[in-house]
């Protein structure tokens, strides 16, 4: 099979650099419905076939089967791709009658127990460079920190470890070279910019807000972004399936008024002969903080789905239209000028 020629960015001022499209593997552990292995192994081998060179996984993505299925599959290429995965959840061995399996169908026989100390990020880093196998890992990125996990009052001793020794352990691991950038990957752009106190950090793995339906964190974030030399991967860029046809936004039945949102950008789709899927899937790349855009197929089959609608050539009309009917807000850069 022909590797496609992609775009590469280079994140931050590491000497890493992506594709612009990279897979991620949080469905391939089986989240609200069951992936079989065979089937997610198929796919994340279908990705590196077909060129792409960004790999993200997780401890918590089916509480440690993600990581083992990557593996499987990394540990038989020579050529192997850029490769994240993230602290701020040690798991520990747990019998199945008291198992908390969240939305994983089959997840392994773990619980998971936050921990975003000094220590506690040294162990999560080597208990997955168990898991997958591997001698090493690329980027590792902070873990759904922040109130929307944790609530306000659970959150305010979690972020006291990261900032007591959780950044200090990242930083040791990056600048004695074991590891190449972090940053972290949550939700809420608002723990982003509470993490630029804490010092500086490379990329950030942020999930449905900055999409075609959303830009909520334009500014100050992504605009921080740009002037600290710190790089965006949009997780999410579906919105949790709301823009390829689904009802689901932020993990839950979308409100009328999104529904409405979504609407209004598609017939503005149609009328350039655009399937709403390829614009989705293309908008965050128009910013120029973004280095990846991160979908997460569940299958070879939905990969190559995502691939066609990648190579949609979207006019950037497209965006000026969006622009004028006030379905961007105000200051999204977009090819060809500003809204």
């Amino acid at each position: 099979m022909t590797a496609r020629i992609f775009e590469k960015r280079r994140i931050a001022q590491t000497e890493l650099a992506v594709t612009t499209l990279g897979l991620g593997c949080a469905s391939l552990a089986g989240i609200f419905s069951a992936v079989p292995a065979a089937q997610a192994r198929a796919t994340v081998a279908h990705a590196l076939d077909r060129g792409l060179t960004y790999v993200d996984t997780a401890p918590q993505y089916g509480l440690g089967r993600s990581e083992h299925l990557v593996g499987d599959v990394l540990r038989e290429r020579a050529a192997r791709p850029v490769l994240s995965s993230k602290v701020g959840r040690l798991l520990r061995p747990v019998a199945p009658e008291r198992q908390d399996k969240g939305a994983w169908v089959d997840p392994l026989p773990f619980e998971q127990q936050y921990d975003y100390s000094y220590d506690g990020v040294m162990r999560s880093f080597e208990d997955s460079l168990q898991r997958l196998g591997l001698e090493k890992l690329d980027i590792l990125y902070v873990h759904d920190i922040g109130t929307a996990t944790h609530g306000e009052a659970g959150n305010q001793p979690l972020w006291k470890q990261l900032e007591s020794g959780g950044y200090r352990a990242l930083r040791e691991l990056r600048d004695g070279g074991v590891i190449k950038a972090i940053g972290l990957g949550v939700n809420e752009w608002q723990v982003l910019m509470d993490a630029f106190a804490l010092g500086d950090w490379d990329v950030f793995l942020l999930a449905g807000r900055y999409t075609l339906l959303e830009q909520t964190s334009l500014a100050p974030f992504m605009t921080t972004c740009i002037e600290r030399k710190a790089s965006v991967v949009i997780g999410g860029p579906f919105n949790s399936g709301i823009l390829v046809g689904g009802d689901k936004f932020d993990y839950a039945k979308a409100p009328d008024e999104i529904i409405a949102k979504v609407r209004a950008i598609a017939a503005i789709c149609q009328d350039f002969n655009v399937p709403l899927p390829a614009a989705a899937l293309q908008f965050p790349l128009t910013h120029p903080a973004v280095c990846n855009v991160l979908p997460g197929p569940r299958s070879p089959q939905e990969l190559d789905g995502i691939l066609d609608w990648w190579d949609v050539k979207i006019p950037p009309q497209l965006w000026t239209a969006l622009a004028e009917k006030g379905l961007l807000a105000e200051g999204t850069p977009i090819p060809g000028g500003a809204s």
